[in-house]
């Protein structure tokens, strides 16, 4: 038997009322993070934050994320930068970095991937199954 694993997004758990689907604990992914980021059309909510290891909070974990933006469009803000999101490209931010994204005129979309250099991969509490609603935010562990 193929040691495969098969789910569409919309069959995953989901937390934060659907804005993060549990994609890596949903595949059985042990190696890194891998999550669903979906921002419906004007959300403002998705925080800003760092993941810099230096506090005891769930975004603290020192992991450097790739943003792959699946479906429609939107904007990182990273300090006093923009960058805009579209499908076709992607993304890395280092650890350190303030981010935030905010969609566009539609939803938006995105596949975040995490880990921490040199480190192996530790799972956030907060992206297992049945971890809840308010656990963390969204991040890629």
């Amino acid at each position: 038997m193929a040691d495969i694993t098969v789910k569409r997004f919309d069959e995953m758990e989901s937390a934060l009322g659907g804005l993060f689907v549990r994609a890596r604990a949903e595949l059985g992914v042990r190696a890194f993070g891998l999550q669903v980021i979906d921002l419906p059309a004007g959300f403002e909510g998705y925080p800003e934050h760092t993941h810099q290891d230096s506090s005891s909070d769930a975004t603290s974990h020192g992991q450097e994320e790739v943003y792959v933006p699946l479906e429609g469009d939107g904007t990182l803000i990273a300090g006093d930068e923009r960058f805009e999101l579209s499908p076709g490209m992607a993304v890395r931010v280092g650890p350190a970095q303030t981010r935030k994204i905010v969609p566009a005129n539609g939803r938006l979309r995105l596949l975040a991937i995490g880990g921490v250099r040199g480190k192996p991969y530790e799972a956030v509490p907060f992206s297992e199954l049945d971890a809840g609603e308010t656990s963390g935010k969204p991040s890629a562990s």
